[in-house]
């Protein structure tokens, strides 16, 4: 019991010296408070990310129609269909609706089925067209808006959302494949378990993100340690012991560190409110869903105050406190470098075993691979001291404001060492992770083999629209900034119905049309031929081969219909081999190729139907006025962007993640800098006022302090680009992908770092300018 009053006692007691110690004790403990309440702000954040991207997937789930479909009509059935849009790169995603009954089902956040000629749009989205830039899209989406999409049918509050009442789909309903009949919205997808190397980017993220979190967070909790330990020498004078002098370091610690969680709280809840106006390739999240797992949020409200606790003692083992004074020997002991290697040996270890796995070579174990970078980030805080010491200790000479710079680091080289700890394992982190990122992106970012060049947009007429496709094509043309429209249309024969194999596509369209997917030469309406190309994707009952002469059947050659018959017609005799070529969608046609004159009868709505689209890129808006004549004319045909590379949705999603997190940790970092450079500037007030009062140059002292900053950032970030790529180069071994080193992203990290510092450098020179008057001299 005794035991326990005296830990109380004196715990008290250090934390009295934070919050009432005068204007040096609380202003120490309020910069030690602000520093670990950036940190934990960070690591809450990090915390619920998980949780806001579930909640984010699980609205998304909840405006699904891809389950709870009917046959037959009903008081409780809706028909939908996807009018999914596109206007100035951004993806604005859509449905048509039209109620079959009272009891029809409601897409979340809204009220009521939208009727003919009404539309709900999501507050985004009503922002878009109500301001000039979305003048255009508001011609297109021009239906009386009667509803606004609440939070809960979106994943996010920058979602582009709208649905569109109509009175169009039920004559669709029979013949469109895109209009469906449901009766309830929502779907149960199942989660598809990440690739090995998706995971190991997932693990690396969160490491390279959160331990430069940690790093602040303990040299915050070392502010002012040369003042606590002076002051701690004046307690040994009216008798405190050894221990006790610890304990009441321990009780400061302690109560800067629960000052910073309730800054931190405070932190993470301003952020919380400000990150719904953030969004990164029209991903956002509500504030609300940013709330963390309260069993997460209690392991940070225990580990940071344990953390600090820590690291103080850990800081006062080097220290001989006196009762006359702090006392460190004259001449300190050489930092060591045999058990600074062992860090990076101890990853490299534990990394090692699983170089090649990759997507096909197994799993990787989530906590070895943890545990190796963060002893490979760790390192760096390690060596980095060690480092410093060798090269300032070598250092004389030059100007007077280098000798300075070096006589101060050479003195207190551990100090210099800590404020740039953070942001070199930030760096290091980041280019292993742009190295690891870009070795992978070939596995995860295909080409499409489409041709934006020869087509901006492919209209894929949908076939119970009704519409007449020479007309469509007519008008997109007629459209500003269009320079042509190429219609195509296909569709099956054989050479016996029924039939489901070796079916023959046959092609119709003008010879200009028809130059767009074989190579024609000579070309009149009349013509017929030949495409000797393979086909490419999968093809199905398609592949069928035929010659001039022969009798085929055209149309519903499958028997899907009961009502509609095929068409008999006969290969022109003159039909003659022509080359095939891929189509602006990269697909390599085979069968027949047939100009409208010479093209089999009637075959009802079979076939499918394209219209490519090539605008000009010089004229602004042409896409968008197409895009509309499209709309317009025939909503459940869909333009297609056609882009020559689309990536994995998992990897695009982690890639947004890590600029979240990377935008977040950036200006922790410069935050944190900011309130250290502070810090150190203060603790060296009367140093400064004394060599002013002395006759030193006030651009002297300020070259000094801007050399005694670029020297640990320069070394750190070096140390930061050789740990990087060296954790890259084993990072990209383990995912079985060949090592590149891109040179110009490393000095590109490296750049970013060492412009935060720059810019901390230059916010904190009015401080500097303040602390250098002569009244800096006067003690209290």
């Amino acid at each position: 019991m005794s035991t326990l009053r005296t830990w109380s006692r004196d715990l008290a007691m250090g934390a009295r010296f934070a919050f009432a110690g005068g204007r040096e004790g609380w202003t120490r403990t309020l910069l030690t408070g602000v520093g670990v309440g950036l940190g934990v702000a960070l690591l809450l954040i990090s915390t619920a990310v998980p949780g806001a991207f579930a909640a984010r997937a699980e609205r998304g789930d909840a405006r699904s129609t891809m389950t709870a479909t009917a046959e037959h009509p009903g008081p409780d059935t809706l028909l939908t269909a996807p009018a999914n849009q596109t206007y100035h790169r951004q993806d604005i995603e859509g449905s048509l609706l039209q109620a079959e009954g009272p009891q029809a089902p409601v897409p979340p956040g809204l009220k009521q089925v939208p009727g003919p000629g009404e539309m709900a749009v999501s507050p985004a989205l009503k922002e878009l067209l109500d301001s000039p830039d979305g003048a255009l899209l508001r011609e297109r989406l021009d239906g009386r808006i009667t509803e606004v999409i609440a939070d809960a049918g979106l994943t996010g509050p920058h979602d582009l959302v709208f649905y569109a009442g109509s009175d169009r789909l039920l004559a669709a309903a029979e013949t469109s494949h895109r209009v469906q009949r449901i009766t309830a919205f929502g779907h149960d997808r199942p989660t598809d378990p990440l690739s090995p190397v998706l995971l190991l980017l997932v693990v690396l993220t969160f490491v390279a993100l959160l331990l430069p979190v940690a790093v602040f967070i303990a040299a915050a909790v070392r502010f002012g340690g040369e003042r606590r330990d002076r002051r701690l020498a004046a307690l040994r004078l009216v008798g405190a012991d050894g221990r006790m002098v610890r304990r009441i370091a321990a009780g400061e610690a302690l109560a800067g560190s629960l000052a910073g969680l309730v800054l931190g709280t405070g932190f993470f809840l301003m952020g919380r409110r400000l990150v719904g106006g953030f969004h990164l390739q029209q991903r956002s999240l509500f504030p609300a869903d940013l709330d963390p797992a309260p069993w997460l949020a209690v392991l940070v409200a225990l580990a940071v105050p344990a953390a600090a606790v820590a690291v103080t003692l850990f800081a006062l083992r080097g220290v001989v406190i006196e009762p006359l004074g702090v006392v460190r020997t004259a001449r300190p002991r050489r930092r060591r470098i045999w058990w600074r290697l062992l860090l990076p040996l101890a990853g490299l270890g534990l990394l090692a075993p699983m170089t090649g796995r990759g997507n096909d070579g197994g799993n990787f174990n989530q906590w070895q691979v943890s545990a190796g970078v963060v002893l490979l980030l760790v390192a760096i805080t390690v060596l980095l001291p060690w480092v410093l010491e060798r090269c300032v200790g070598r250092m004389s000479g030059g100007p007077v404001s280098w000798q300075l710079a070096v006589r101060r680091l050479q003195i207190d080289s551990g100090g210099a060492a800590r404020l740039v700890n953070g942001i070199a394992v930030a760096v290091a982190g980041a280019i292993a992770l742009q190295m690891l990122f870009a070795a992978a992106e070939g596995d995860y970012t295909e080409k499409t083999g489409q041709d934006p060049s020869r087509a901006a947009v492919a209209i894929l007429v949908d076939r119970g629209s009704g519409t007449e496709v020479d007309r469509l094509a007519e008008q997109v043309a007629r459209s500003e900034g269009i320079v042509k429209t190429v219609p195509l249309r296909s569709v099956g024969a054989a050479h016996e119905v029924p039939s489901q194999a070796g079916l023959i596509d046959v092609t119709i369209g003008s010879c200009e049309a028809l130059r767009e997917v074989a190579v024609l030469g000579s070309c009149k309406d009349g013509d017929a031929f030949l495409a000797t190309g393979e086909p490419t994707g999968e093809r199905g009952p398609y592949g069928g081969t035929t010659a001039p002469g022969d009798k085929l059947f055209v149309g519903d050659v499958r028997g899907y219909s009961d009502t509609a018959e095929p068409v008999e017609w006969t290969v022109p005799a003159t039909a003659r081999p022509v080359a095939s070529r891929p189509d602006p969608t990269g697909q390599l046609r085979s069968g027949l190729l047939v100009t409208p004159s010479a093209a089999p009868g009637d075959t009802g709505e079979f076939g499918s139907t394209q219209i490519y689209v090539q605008a000009d890129e010089s004229v602004p808006d042409g896409l968008e006025r197409a895009r509309t004549a499209v709309f317009k004319a025939s909503p459940l045909s869909p333009a297609m962007t056609l882009r020559a590379t689309k990536q994995d949705g998992g990897y695009s999603a982690i890639r947004t993640g890590l600029f979240f997190g990377a935008t977040a940790v950036l200006i922790l970092i410069g935050s944190s800098l900011l309130v250290s450079q502070l810090e150190q500037l203060r603790e060296r007030r009367k140093l400064l006022s004394a060599l002013v009062a002395f006759g030193t140059k006030r651009s002297t002292l300020s070259l000094s302090v801007l050399w005694q900053t670029a020297l640990p950032i320069g070394l750190g970030l070096g140390l930061a680009a050789v740990f990087g790529v060296g954790l890259g180069a084993v990072l990209t071994r383990m995912a079985a992908a060949p090592v590149r080193i891109d040179w110009l992203s490393v000095a590109g990290m490296t750049g970013v770092g060492a412009g935060v510092v720059a810019l901390v450098t230059v916010l904190s020179l009015p401080l500097l300018l303040r602390l250098m008057r002569p009244d800096g001299l006067r003690t209290e």
